[in-house]
């Protein structure tokens, strides 16, 4: 994977054939729309759609599926069950016979729930300040403005293509098998997919795309000492839950470590009585000084490239859960959530189509973004089924934080970028 990954973004883009007639038409139509797209940027941000706002969700979704039907495609919303306690996603589709089956991502929610400190939405001369701003209401309208300009230049006629925008990406309903069922159903059918998230500037500062994501997962480690005066402590009650979870914590990263791999405790209590609410990631603990602690409980993440490289993290933290201190004992649990997104040659011949398309176009080459490099998305449900390509959104800073904001020049970039590739892959 890191050979692949080094070659992608070392090798040579191919030179740049220029636009034909259609394509310089497509590009002339994304530029004209350049002020409107900014409109519906601006419309959607100031919708507050928080995940949990399941209304607000469900209105940036009519929104959007407005454009989609102005665009001739068949568009409805797919309700979850309510015990989800999530929005749903809009589905809009194409039917054709033409070309490659495209599969196009997007997500409706943000991590702004009603009443954060972000602003609403805020112009600050080439860049604009908003709640998902970039992460990734920039991306959904990309995805719309591409299609409008290949439906005004007569490129959408008989091409196959859905457009699956979710309500929950930020914090995806349980289980999985339902709120992305959808979306694998859809994957299986097509031939690629290609996702909106944020585009990213490398450290040279050249746009990237995502040919690869790292898998995320889950453990909980749960410990138990033989709680007595803390005067035996070492001694004849050993040495107690919290020593144990030190010594656990900090063997896992002298021990296990190794590059592309993570691990964070994000939670940890520990003391003579504990309580860990799962649900609401709050924890309590009740303890005194001259007391050995008797519980502790750890709740943490584990991102990796591969599920090699998640069985040697496993096996690892495993052994070391099992070498307890005296007075102390231990276990750990993992839970799978999202599935890796691979670096193939399938994906890397995306890369390389999408970075012709931007060079033909006169925005540069486009290289790629190194798995690590991102956090977990919803492309990953489709990558195991498809060719696949993210990262092709808006541009910005700040995500998931009150300072979120895009460079507007982003959206034209990105619209001219997505449009070409998908003309080029759909004929």
């Amino acid at each position: 994977m890191a050979a692949a990954l080094l070659a992608a973004g070392c090798m040579q883009a191919a030179p740049a054939q220029g636009l034909d007639p259609v394509e310089q038409k497509i590009v002339a139509e994304v530029k004209a729309r350049s002020p409107q797209a900014l409109a519906l940027l601006e419309k959607s941000v100031l919708i507050n759609s928080g995940t949990m706002n399941l209304e607000g969700v469900r209105q940036v979704g009519a929104l959007f599926r407005a454009q989609f039907d102005e665009l001739g495609f068949k568009t409805r919303w797919i309700e979850l069950p309510p015990d989800m306690r999530r929005a749903g996603h809009l589905l809009a589709v194409r039917e054709g016979s033409r070309g490659k089956r495209l599969l196009l991502l997007g997500h409706l929610d943000t991590v702004f729930e009603p009443g954060g400190p972000a602003p609403a939405w805020e112009r600050q001369g080439a860049r604009v300040r908003g709640q998902g701003v970039s992460d990734m209401k920039g991306g959904d309208v990309i995805v719309i403005e591409a299609l409008r300009a290949l439906q005004r230049a007569g490129a959408l006629e008989n091409t196959s293509i859905a457009v699956l925008f979710t309500g929950d990406e930020e914090e995806a309903g349980n289980p999985k098998s339902v709120s992305r069922g959808d979306m694998l159903a859809l994957a299986r059918r097509s031939d690629i997919a290609l996702s909106f998230e944020g585009n990213v500037f490398d450290q040279d500062g050249r746009p990237t795309a995502t040919v690869g994501r790292r898998a995320t997962a889950s453990w909980d480690l749960e410990i138990k000492g033989k709680q007595g005066h803390s005067m035996a402590v070492f001694g004849a009650n050993g040495y107690g839950a919290v020593y144990e979870a030190a010594r656990i914590l900090d063997a896992f990263r002298r021990e296990v470590a190794e590059p592309g791999l993570t691990f964070n405790p994000g939670l940890l209590v520990g003391g003579t009585e504990t309580a860990l609410d799962a649900a609401a990631s709050r924890g309590s603990a009740f303890g005194k000084t001259n007391v050995i602690a008797a519980s502790a409980s750890v709740k943490g993440d584990l991102r990796y490239l591969d599920y090699a490289q998640r069985d040697r993290a496993q096996a690892r933290m495993r052994a070391i859960v099992a070498q307890s201190l005296p007075g102390a004992s231990a276990s750990i649990v993992f839970h799978d959530s999202y599935p890796p997104m691979a670096v193939t040659p399938g994906n890397l011949t995306l890369l390389d189509a999408y970075s012709r398309a931007s060079q033909d176009a006169g925005l540069g080459a486009v290289a790629a973004l190194p798995a690590e490099a991102r956090g977990a998305g919803d492309i990953q449900f489709a990558a195991p089924h498809v060719d696949s390509l993210d990262g092709l959104g808006a541009s910005g800073n700040g995500a998931h934080s009150p300072d979120e904001d895009l460079e507007i020049a982003s959206i034209e970039r990105g619209a001219i970028r997505a449009a070409l590739l998908i003309y080029r892959l759909t004929r």
